[in-house]
């Protein structure tokens, strides 16, 4: 297959929801020259001659369990702000295209399918889509809804953890955007650690907790002790719905809480809440409220107030995460990729300062270009 030809695949689990709607749209607009790669972190000159696939040749496909068309869920995203006017219409065809690749997935009510009996469903699924489009590689990259953490001693697999058991059994790398379980379950073990496969990290970071990531270390490097740390989510849209049930806002807002620990040393006072509000639809409002002390026992306020579209937010690190991942296989790193811990809340490589974070992907990027 000559240079030129090759083509990367990139399995989305959730590919009708907003997260890989937003991607697939953005993929096919910026590819297309319609709009520019904004937010897009390996768009940017220290990434220039890694041999990252190019976004014109990634491939879109995955599972889902609800069955809107992807091009009717971005006309819905577009109606709601979080899509261009017009993008739709303008990139239909590619969105129809990725849409013929979605299969269905599961566990949904009634399916008396065992785990490995969806496992081997799932990475059929995959392995098709790899074949079919005579792919170099396939990426797979959970952006579905939250799930609750699994209760202990239960005896099935969570849903994510099917499909990230799927992906290494299709031979693809792996990451997951989202706090679900995916491959961290120790039933899940053997298979990782056997797997010879690149997989990166868990809770992708993009609106309240990056800014958390940034302020903490803050804190900490001018001597500022922290009291206490509370915030409030508002949300609606699909991750509003879904984080309404407390044990999802649970595993979300365990992300949170662990980036305020491992940098200010403990856990502060106080507490993140999470409340579903639909009229928001896909937008959503974070506010911080930090009690700290100053010089001489003063105390002192920060609040912070962040507005935005969390698909919007996500899906340039989605494709960042994609190419990435796919350029590791590529040049045959395996394991947990900790250079990646940039994009995550729970990285595979501890916790680490955004700066510090950034200097790792920098360094990646470089170990990159070397391998060519």
């Amino acid at each position: 297959m000559t240079a030129h030809a090759v083509r990367t695949g990139v399995w989305f689990i959730g590919a009708r929801g907003s997260v890989a709607t937003t991607a697939a749209a953005g993929c096919a607009a910026i590819a297309a020259g319609l709009h520019p790669p904004t937010g897009m972190v390996t768009e940017t000159p220290p990434f220039q001659g890694a041999g990252l696939p190019p976004l014109a040749s990634l491939v879109l496909g995955g599972h889902d369990t609800v069955d809107c068309p992807l091009p009717k869920r971005a006309e819905a995203l577009a109606e709601g702000g979080v899509l261009p006017h017009g993008l739709p219409s303008a990139v239909q065809a590619e969105l129809a295209a990725v849409e013929r690749e979605i299969r269905a997935g599961g566990p949904l009510p009634g399916d008396t399918r065992s785990d490995e009996q969806l496992i081997t469903a799932f990475a059929a699924d995959i392995e098709d889509f790899t074949r079919r489009h005579r792919l170099a590689r396939t990426v797979v990259i959970n952006v579905a809804s939250t799930e609750p953490a699994p209760r202990e001693g239960h005896p099935r697999l969570p849903a994510s953890s099917l499909y990230a058991a799927a992906a290494l059994r299709a031979g693809c790398a792996y990451a997951n955007f989202t706090p679900s379980t995916g491959l961290r379950t120790p039933r899940l073990r053997e298979a990782v650690d056997s797997c010879a496969l690149p997989y990166a990290g868990r809770d992708g970071k993009t609106g309240q907790t990056l800014l958390r990531s940034v302020l903490a270390p803050m804190f900490v490097q001018r001597a500022l002790p922290v009291r206490a740390w509370s915030g409030t989510n508002l949300l609606g849209g699909g991750d509003g719905a879904a984080l309404a049930d407390p044990a999802a806002a649970a595993a979300k807002n365990a992300g949170k809480e662990r980036v305020l620990a491992d940098t200010l040393g403990s856990a502060p006072e106080g507490e993140v809440h999470i409340d579903d509000v639909p009229a928001m639809g896909d937008w959503k409002t974070a506010w911080d409220h930090i009690a700290f002390d100053g010089f001489l026992g003063s105390r002192m306020i920060l609040q912070t107030i962040w507005q935005g579209c969390d698909s919007a937010l996500a899906a340039p690190l989605v494709l960042d995460l994609a190419r990435l991942l796919a350029r590791s296989h590529e040049a045959g790193l395996t394991g947990p990729r900790p250079e990646l811990g940039f994009y995550f809340k729970d990285p595979d490589g501890g916790p680490a300062a955004l700066p510090e974070q950034y200097a790792q992907l920098l360094a990646f990027a470089e170990r990159l270009r070397a391998a060519r």
